[in-house]
């Protein structure tokens, strides 16, 4: 299987003012990903506020996707099915196997959890089937999963198992794991590296394709990393880094995810708020976040954006 390079942004599910899918607003994240070397978007991730959706709003928003291939054709689509219920997991990969897409994706369980590892894979087994043709990611993410479950045991029980793993979206910190599963079976799997303010530190691991929602901003800056590491500056990578790190504070100080969307608006893309339990800055704050961001000199190196209107 193909292993995807680069950086893969974890889309916003952009809703209207009264808080509906706004599915027509999806055309400018994908062109935003285009004009800004972005490869690929892992739709309905926890930035996607995926636990917030409905299946009929999953469905739409992966039919939105799909059409977005007439604005950017070369732009790499993974959808999360999921992670709750199978019947709806297996519904959605049928239809992301319709639609062509380039891979799926699942979390774990998260209110009944797997009680093992090969628990979970049996489980990752059965959403698999329902797209054999395209490649399967585990997304780890026990943060918010409550997932703890060893990476390289999974891949040692998922192998023979499902014939279109293709790897794991990897977002935990534990960067001896992350190498250990890169090098299972001679490097056979793809490893996505999904935190963004330790990017270099996933590329010392050998991380060679990140996912983040960071990315949706500040590519840029992303980028510099990346050719800096690639040319050996390892102290102009680490500068570089201390930005991405500066970002992601802010991004926790004014509200996680919701703030996030905050940032969209900075740069000209509008994806509304988020739906709760997450949160939003409120008004009052959206001046001192920009001032903040000003500070770090955000808006030399964030993501630019002609609108598709104005082409």
């Amino acid at each position: 299987m193909e292993k995807l390079t680069g950086l893969i942004a974890a889309p916003f599910t952009p809703f209207d003012e009264k808080g509906a899918l706004a599915t027509d607003r999806v055309a400018d994240l994908a062109a935003l990903y285009g004009q800004n070397g972005v490869r690929g978007a892992f739709i309905a991730g926890s930035t996607g506020e995926c636990a917030s959706l409905s299946l009929a709003e999953k469905e739409a928003l992966m039919f939105a996707w799909a059409d977005t291939k007439a604005v950017n054709p070369d732009l790499k689509l993974l959808y999360l099915l999921g992670g709750t219920c199978l019947q709806d997991i297996q519904h959605l990969a049928g239809k992301a196997a319709e639609l062509k897409l380039d891979g799926i994706s699942l979390v774990a369980p998260y209110y009944f959890r797997p009680s093992s590892v090969e628990t979970l894979v049996d489980f990752c087994q059965e959403a698999a089937a329902a797209a054999p043709d395209l490649p399967f990611y585990y997304y780890h993410i026990p943060s918010l999963s409550g997932g703890f479950y060893s990476m390289t045991r999974f891949l040692e029980l998922a192998a023979p198992k499902i014939p279109n793993l293709a790897g794991i979206k990897y977002s935990h910190s534990d960067i001896m794991e992350f190498q250990a599963c890169l090098a299972f079976q001679n490097e056979k799997f793809d490893l996505l590296w999904g935190t963004d303010e330790a990017l270099l530190s996933g590329m010392v691991a050998g991380a060679k394709g990140a996912v983040g929602s960071t990315y949706n901003y500040a590519a840029p800056l992303y980028h510099r990393i990346i050719r800096a590491f690639n040319e050996g500056d390892l102290e102009e990578a680490r500068r570089l880094q201390l930005l991405s790190v500066r970002i992601v504070e802010l991004l926790v100080k004014y509200g996680g995810i919701g703030a996030g969307k905050a940032f969209m608006k900075l740069i000209g893309v509008d994806c509304g708020w988020s739906r709760p339990p997450v949160g939003h800055p409120k008004s009052a704050d959206l001046d001192k976040l920009r001032s903040e961001l000003e500070a770090l000199g955000f808006f030399d190196f964030c993501n630019r954006y002609e609108t598709l209107q104005s082409k």
